[in-house]
């Protein structure tokens, strides 16, 4: 059994006891979470799709820590010109583990 699931604007494929890295959510580590937006849910080949979300199916998660993604550069250049500008950036994650999709 898996599910589409909206959380923090981007759309992942979730299913029990799979960890995922997500944009930082509010909350405390160890905490419990509950997501609402399921776009679809496949429960062993029968496909129920929500239009655009399924009504009174949600996600339970655990929050297991939050932690900073590896350095990005941003490199930016303008040949002959002399402009040349280096910035870094981390973006903040939650690393959560699904507990269960209630259909």
């Amino acid at each position: 059994m898996y599910a589409i699931v909206e959380i923090a604007g981007q759309q992942f494929k979730v299913e029990k006891g799979r960890k995922l890295y997500v944009h930082r959510l509010e909350g405390a580590e160890n905490s419990a979470l509950s997501f609402d937006k399921i776009l679809l849910i496949d429960n062993d080949g029968q496909v129920n799709v929500g239009t655009p979300v399924i009504q009174g199916a949600k996600v339970n998660a655990t929050i297991l820590r939050h932690l900073k993604d590896d350095k990005v550069i941003v490199f930016k250049k303008k040949r002959r010109k002399g402009y040349k500008v280096k910035n870094g950036h981390r973006q903040f994650l939650t690393q959560i583990v699904i507990d269960d999709i209630v259909a």
